[in-house]
């Protein structure tokens, strides 16, 4: 049984894990707390970003001698392979770690194994404390949610997106949608899009409304790191003179050549394909930003893992909605959302729900 002292380090770990959200992938976020025999802690790390130090490793650096003799408190199992780092597992060995404290299991066919090979050296090692809490975080969305689904599915995680107003609307009857919603709520969006890997649209969103589709910080720069910007486009569709085609950061046009069509009679492109082959260039968080009609495809496919809604204070009446043909005809086919956060941005609501589950 985890002690009190180490379930408080565990909570800590958590925290500390969420600073690397919008820096690690595609690796996992990770926090890591020793504790000496008395439960009073000796070292803190976490994993800040994909190539750097592991948080064991950065917790060690920071140890040194003291490493010896204290227990490990981990919300992930520590690896078990050699990548662009060595595996942490040895690392807690070599430093004389006595007990290990796991919140998650490595899913990863490649990192998993560390907790056994921990345990053949003599270490005592728990797995499973507070490991719920490490999946979703201390604040929704802030676990390590996002990657452990990429690796149990196999695809990655997906999060859409959307700004309304109360009825529902995500445009005016004349196509016009800018602003719907609060300088507060857009720039909670970019946030939002710092965390991610991936953007994704349909080519209509970019014939509609020719977005640049960056991350940019509260002045309006746009940061280092830009997410791969992706346009489900089946037909190549996509204008030469595009916005989303420049330089600002990378781009892939997936079109039904490369990745493949549902359907010969009413051909549109392989969602679950594309998914596939985002993880297989190691994208984890694809930021779904485009228009109902795709939404409403990727709900139908199964492939929405978290919904977060702006909703804006107003009303049109007319114009489009959120989504569009999701498969859904009646109502005991509702698509059926848990709620995990609900909060005011701006002048605005901010709804953060997931699929239920059963």
């Amino acid at each position: 049984m985890a002690s009190d002292a180490e379930i408080r380090a565990m909570r800590r770990a958590i925290g500390l894990a969420a600073r690397g959200l919008a820096t690690v992938l595609p690796n996992p976020v990770v926090g890591c707390v020793l504790l000496d025999p008395d439960g009073g802690v000796v070292a803190e790390g976490w994993h800040e970003q994909a190539g750097g130090p592991h948080a064991e490793v950065a917790a060690l650096r920071v140890a040194g001698d003291r490493a010896r003799g204290t227990t490990a408190v981990v919300t992930l199992e520590p690896c078990n392979h050699i990548g662009r780092t060595g595996p942490c597992s040895e690392a807690l060995i070599e430093a004389g770690v006595r007990r290990v404290v796991i919140a998650v299991p490595d899913p990863s066919d490649a990192a998993a194994g560390g907790a056994e090979r921990l345990r053949r050296a003599g270490v005592d090692v728990e797995v499973g404390v507070l490991g719920v809490e490490a999946e979703q975080g201390l604040e929704p969305g802030e676990g390590n949610e996002v990657w452990l689904t990429a690796v149990r599915r196999q695809r990655p995680f997906v999060t859409w997106k959307f700004a309304a107003t109360l009825d529902g609307r995500v445009a005016a009857q004349d196509g016009t949608s800018q602003w719907i919603t609060s300088v507060q709520a857009r720039g909670d969006v970019h946030r939002l899009r710092a965390q991610v890997d991936t953007m994704l649209v349909g080519v209509g969103t970019v014939l509609a409304d020719d977005p640049l589709l960056t991350v940019r910080d509260a002045e309006g720069i746009p940061l280092t790191r830009q997410p791969l910007r992706v346009v489900a486009d089946t037909h190549e569709r996509t204008p030469a003179d595009a916005r989303i085609r420049g330089g600002d950061a990378p781009t892939w046009i997936a079109t039904a050549a490369e990745v493949g069509v549902t359907a010969a009679e009413h051909p549109a492109l392989d969602l679950a394909a594309l998914m596939r082959q985002l993880f297989a260039r190691e994208r984890r968080h694809v930021l779904l930003e485009g228009g109902p009609r795709l939404a409403g495809a990727m709900v139908e496919a199964g492939l929405v893992d978290r919904v977060v809604a702006y909703l804006a204070p107003a009303l049109l009446g007319a114009g489009p909605n959120a989504l569009i043909d999701a498969g859904i005809t009646t109502i005991a086919d509702v698509w059926r959302l848990e709620l995990l956060d609900v909060r005011q941005v701006g002048d605005d609501v901010r709804v953060l729900a997931r699929p239920r589950v059963g």
